[in-house]
């Protein structure tokens, strides 16, 4: 099984709001998915808080093979 990890999109029009999941790649963007590793908010305005991640849980996913997208890497 081809493992990613890549963004999923939430929210409503014009408010968008992403959750970093680990995913196998034929599943659709917002489908269905493994494990949800982070959050990713655009429209935060403090850095330390747009991107959420269990870096443990990602290195994890990283060590069996996930590939990141572009967007995540």
């Amino acid at each position: 099984m081809a493992l990613s990890i890549r963004l999923t999109r939430g929210g409503r029009k014009n408010r968008p709001y992403y959750r970093i999941v680990v995913a196998d790649k034929r599943a659709p963007r917002d489908g269905r998915f493994i494990e949800k590793v982070g959050n990713y908010d655009p429209l935060l305005k403090e850095d330390d808080k747009r991107v959420v991640l269990n870096a443990e849980r990602v290195t994890y996913w990283l060590g069996q093979g996930a590939q990141p997208s572009d967007r995540v890497a």
